[in-house]
């Protein structure tokens, strides 16, 4: 039986009086949100609260219940069904050691032992189609009471692979706006780094990367050294461009460079685009890094344990 308000307490309440439900309600209604959908036989991808207000009712765990309650039992437990995230199990065999490299990198060890003055960390990769966008009607200014306003349609005017390079202790930007990724635009990058001081005489420059084409394995590893014997490929985990630091310029780039998208050509994104470095680099300091090997051992650990419940 839905659980239902006595009468005479509705009465000493008073018409349209709030609702008390017993703790146990309170406990099953949470649980209901906490499930998915499909699990409920719901052919729905997330529950909303007018969602989870129709199924209590429908289960019969109560006979009514306003959104106003819904909402404040689930926030009493920062419960938002739905919200989403999403996320991946890492599927690199050496995730692990490969991860901790690249923190250690960060805290200027390498193997175990502090780096020299003379190392030096850069990160780097490639942020491929670029697009300039020419709107159809020019953009207006924001004005007292009105947000710049940005014409929907546009005109596709090409689109650039940015390739960027951090140096993560110094706060130096490179980059270079190329018409594709691939293994000779990645050459220039690192040619504009490594034929300029301090690099070129550093003792050794480690470059942190992912693993696409242009610079993936021990063969990517090889010509790199061969090309600049200084130079040490560090590649990231697969799946796992969260711990290359250049990503987080490329967030400050799409924040405050690409959105809104609004170029009248693609000379003028390149301009845009190596202006804001310099713009950049003027106040730039280095990244505030906290995740460290520690912080990861949690992580896996934890993930380890979601892998288990999730098999069993």
């Amino acid at each position: 039986m839905p659980w239902r308000v006595c009468p005479a307490l509705r009465n000493n309440l008073g018409a349209g009086g709030p609702l008390f439900f017993p703790p146990s309600v309170v406990v099953q209604v949470k649980a209901l949100a906490c499930e998915l959908p499909h699990r409920l036989g719901l052919p729905l991808s997330r529950l909303s609260i007018a969602d989870i207000q129709q199924e209590v009712v429908a289960q019969g765990l109560v006979a009514e219940i306003s959104g106003t309650t819904l909402w404040r039992w689930l926030n009493a437990d920062a419960l938002r069904p739905w919200q989403h995230r999403s996320w991946i199990f890492p599927r690199d065999p050496d995730f692990a050691a490969k991860a901790g490299r690249i923190l250690d990198l960060y805290e200027r060890r390498w193997e175990g032992v502090p780096l020299l003055p003379t190392d030096f960390v850069i990160s780097a990769d490639e942020k491929t189609s670029v697009q300039a966008r020419r709107r159809k009607q020019p953009t207006l200014p924001g004005a007292s009471g009105r947000s710049m306003r940005v014409e929907h349609e546009y005109f596709r005017e090409g689109a650039w692979t940015y390739l960027a390079a951090w140096d993560v202790h110094r706060a130096k930007l490179f980059g270079r706006c190329e018409n594709k990724s691939g293994i000779a635009p990645t050459n220039r990058l690192m040619a504009e780094v490594m034929t300029q001081e301090p690099y070129q005489s550093a003792h050794r420059v480690f470059w942190i990367m992912d693993n696409c084409s242009a610079h993936r394995g021990q063969k990517a590893a090889q010509r790199i050294r061969s090309q600049w014997p200084n130079a040490v490929l560090v590649h990231t985990p697969i799946h796992a461009s969260w711990l290359n630091q250049i990503e987080i310029y490329f967030s400050i780039v799409q924040r405050k460079v690409l959105t809104p998208n609004d170029f009248l050509s693609l000379v003028q994104l390149e301009q845009r685009l190596l202006s804001f470095q310099k713009h950049y680099q003027q106040t730039a300091s280095p990244f505030q890094w906290t995740f460290t090997r520690k912080d990861l051992n949690a992580l896996l650990t934890k993930l380890s344990t979601k892998a288990i419940a999730a098999a069993a």
